[in-house]
């Protein structure tokens, strides 16, 4: 038995008019295989122009102790320099990853290299962010915590990507007062989490040039097939709904769920799987 999973769209270029009535209304991923092509990014961002530029920067990476209770829980592994980042990167195979690294605050004259996207307004242009990661690192299920729509842009690399509407929480046994689930979807356990036996979504290979559009509330699993990075660009929930929903998940949910995990972290942390685990 595996996961009801379709392929997502892709097309080689999308009109407005088009993009809004078939994705963005409904909803619904697609890949967009063009736009991207033409940044400057695509051909200068190389691992040595990184190193060589950037290489002096302190950054904050991660490992699968993000999502762990205790004193690392949604916080870095460790900091290390750009320079030696790019080198593990390019020649290890681990689950070693950066992530919501916003290049217009941290290098801005790397925003210069992208062109945004003209298919939706109001995308962000304060929050320009880049995610880097080793071969087989894994971004587990999640939903960004916002509610943005988000078009991710492969600059380098393959990665394999799962996708699956808000609406399939239940079915992924979403941890409470989190935008988390801990389900494996490549290698999905239907007795401990049934629901996913009912879960209907999304897989595609996003290759380097390609944008990917998640709609809002999308709940999104990363595999790097390859070592990889990317852009992602943001675009807020344009609906009442979706700013209040936004607004509670980052100023109320999120601030309870940090508290708990400080105060009682393996406590906190098996009454959420409890609660999950109860969903279907």
């Amino acid at each position: 038995m595996s996961i009801k999973l379709s392929p997502v769209d892709k097309v080689s270029s999308i009109e407005q008019e088009s993009f809004l009535a078939s994705y963005y209304k409904p909803l619904k991923p697609v890949v967009i295989q063009e736009p991207s092509k033409p940044w400057p990014a695509f051909k200068k961002w190389t691992p040595e122009f990184f190193k060589e530029q950037h290489g002096n920067k302190q950054v904050k990476v991660y490992d699968g102790s993000f999502v762990v209770a205790g004193k690392n829980y949604m916080s870095n592994a460790k900091t290390i320099s750009f320079k030696k980042y790019i080198d593990l990167v390019m020649t290890t195979s681990q689950d070693l990853r950066m992530f919501l690294y916003n290049i217009k605050s941290e290098i801005p004259e790397l925003v210069d290299d992208i062109n945004f996207p003209t298919l939706i307004n109001n995308v962000s242009k304060s929050f320009v962010f880049m995610f880097f990661g080793c071969k087989n690192s894994v971004t587990q299920m999640h939903f960004d915590i916002d509610m943005s729509h988000v078009f991710h842009t492969a600059i380098r690399g393959r990665k394999t990507v799962y996708l699956f509407p808000y609406e399939e929480s239940k079915n992924l046994h979403r941890y409470p007062f989190t935008c988390r689930s801990y389900v494996d979807v490549e290698k999905p356990d239907f007795e401990k989490y049934p629901g996913l036996r009912k879960a209907q979504g999304y897989k595609v290979q996003l290759e380097a040039g390609e944008t990917l559009y998640i709609p809002s509330g999308y709940w999104h699993h990363f595999v790097y097939d390859e070592a990889a990075y990317a852009i992602s660009l943001r675009c807020a929930n344009q609906t009442l709904l979706g700013k209040v929903h936004g607004f509670y998940n980052l100023i109320i949910m999120q601030s309870i769920d940090r508290i708990m995990n400080k105060i009682f972290p393996k406590n906190w942390f098996e009454w959420k799987e409890e609660q999950a685990l109860k969903a279907n």
